[in-house]
C-alpha cells in the first residue's frame, strides 16, 4: 500500500467514528427532548393543584413546604 492509500484509510476510520459519535450523541438529545417534553407536561398538569403562588416545580420537589408550617424540634 502507498502512503495515499493509508491517508485514504485512516480518513475513512476517522469518518466511521465521528459519524458514530454524532449517531450517540443525536439519539441522547433525541432522549433528554423527550424527558424535557414529559417534565414539562408533568408540570403543567400539576400546576393546577399546587398552592397559589407556587411552582409547580416547587410544590412536587418540597411538598411539606407550606407557608406557615414549622418544623418540629
Amino acid at each position: 500500500m502507498t502512503g495515499g492509500e493509508y491517508a485514504a484509510l485512516a480518513y475513512g476510520v476517522v469518518f466511521v467514528f465521528v459519524l458514530g459519535y454524532v449517531a450517540i450523541i443525536a439519539a441522547k438529545l433525541q432522549r433528554l427532548q423527550r424527558e424535557t417534553a414529559e417534565l414539562l407536561d408533568l408540570a403543567r398538569r400539576g400546576a393546577g393543584e399546587s398552592e397559589p403562588g407556587r411552582s409547580a416545580v416547587y410544590a412536587a420537589s418540597v411538598p411539606s413546604a407550606r407557608p406557615g408550617d414549622e418544623e418540629a424540634t
